[in-house]
């Protein structure tokens, strides 16, 4: 009859919980993520992009508009309007992604005529790695998908353009990077490259789109995941004979949440979707295992005396809830788990709407003490998307099962 003395709340969450953390999240991002130019010298708003000069800024916010991280929050904004029905989440993203969008073809001009100038728009007008626009350009298909502004489409092609023909491959056309080594694999860039893809096949009905993101699940995982942890190690270096792995949380959330994005579009006939589908599987049974206590994940997985790290745990949470409601993973074995990793999450949503523990951007080593002293704050993007995309598929979740204590532990019971 003793009362456990849990580390974070136990059960099933009431939905009106959850709309209360997305909401905190909402409103600190919309207060602090400004979509306006403005004159960096006299800061004066521009209110037309046909004006602008190379004095012309984004208006200062706390975020960046343009990166790979706002691109996760485009699109965390977009499924928490479905979930919640609330149209504030969809109109933050509809707004910012078309400011982009419009903007586009006044900077792509200032930056032919001045490439060595500061742009506010670098990134989406001349990217220089696929961190510059594969997110963002899956973020604004969706919103493409769903809205129809017509302004989004030339950027579009423009990111697709350059994810298809300019990013750097190997050999065998796997996405690689020449940094800190030549011919190196981030497991990072399965998001930055394949979401993106995928979405493109969804829009314009092409096969090659989702040939190549299949493609580049299977070949990544083929070097990098390792069967017998059941998680992804974070670089591969082609000309390494051997490969110490580190399992960084995050870049194996980067893994899963991109063939939960591909398998989100993927038409049931391709041939590649079984395989994609068991990856994913294999994936899920293995990360389950390294949860830990207080629902969270450490920032080296199988390292229980690394940090224990917040986005991570937000995009498993994320994943394994879309999973179990799209019917690829088993509900009474996994539900659980996601709940616990939510009541987890949310409690690093503090009051502002600011999301904690979430560790800074961090590149590829070859050693414990990198990972172990990346630092967290609240202004690593990288937190803020995917939080938004856990409560929202949590919501989903728990309007489609029921849930119940049974002999003192949380059981899924039956689909609503």
């Amino acid at each position: 009859m003793l009362q456990p003395d849990y580390a974070v709340p136990y059960g099933a969450p009431p939905i009106d919980s959850v709309k209360k953390v997305l909401k905190r999240i909402y409103h600190y991002l919309d207060a602090v993520t400004p979509a306006q130019f403005v004159n960096r010298r006299t800061q004066e708003i521009l209110h037309s992009s046909a004006d602008a000069d190379t004095n012309t800024v984004i208006k200062t916010g706390d975020f960046r508009l343009t990166s790979y991280e706002w691109g996760v929050t485009y699109s965390g904004m977009l499924l928490a309007g479905e979930a919640t029905g609330d149209t504030a989440y969809t109109h933050y993203t509809k707004e910012r992604v078309h400011f982009i969008a419009e903007a586009f073809p006044a900077f792509s001009a200032l930056y032919l005529k001045y490439p060595k100038a500061s742009n506010p728009l670098r990134q989406p007008v001349a990217p220089h790695a696929l961190d510059d626009g594969g997110a963002v350009c899956a973020a604004m298909i969706k919103t493409l998908r769903a809205e129809q502004d017509p302004a989004l489409r030339p950027l579009i092609d423009h990111y697709i353009a350059y994810i298809s023909t300019k990013e750097f491959w190997l050999s065998d056309g796997t996405l690689a990077r020449n940094r800190p080594q030549k011919n190196t694999l981030w497991l990072d860039d399965l998001f930055m490259g394949v979401p993106a893809l995928a979405q493109m096949g969804k829009l314009t009905g092409d096969k090659k789109y989702f040939d190549d993101a299949v493609k580049q699940v299977l070949q990544f995982s083929r070097r990098m995941f390792n069967k017998e942890l059941g998680i992804y190690m974070h670089g591969w270096v082609e000309e390494m004979t051997v490969h110490p792995e580190f399992h960084w949380a995050r870049a194996n959330g980067w893994a899963l949440l991109t063939m939960c994005e591909l398998l989100d579009v993927l038409p049931a006939d391709h041939p590649g979707r079984k395989a994609v589908l068991e990856q994913l599987q294999a994936h899920v049974k293995g990360l389950t295992g390294y949860q830990s206590g207080k629902g969270l994940w450490h920032q080296l997985l199988d390292k229980n005396d690394s940090y224990l790290e917040t986005s991570a745990s937000a995009i498993y949470t994320y994943c394994i809830a879309r999973a179990i409601n799209k019917g690829w993973i088993d509900a009474k074995a996994y539900a659980p788990v996601c709940i616990l990793a939510w009541n987890a999450v949310a409690t690093k949503v503090n009051d502002k709407g600011q999301v904690e523990g979430t560790c800074v951007g961090t590149g590829m080593a070859f050693d414990p003490a990198f990972y172990y002293y990346r630092p967290v704050n609240v202004f690593a993007a990288h937190g803020y998307g995917p939080v938004l995309l856990a409560g929202a598929e949590i919501i989903n979740l728990l309007k489609k099962f029921s849930f119940e204590i049974n002999d003192s532990s949380l059981q899924l019971t039956s689909p609503k």
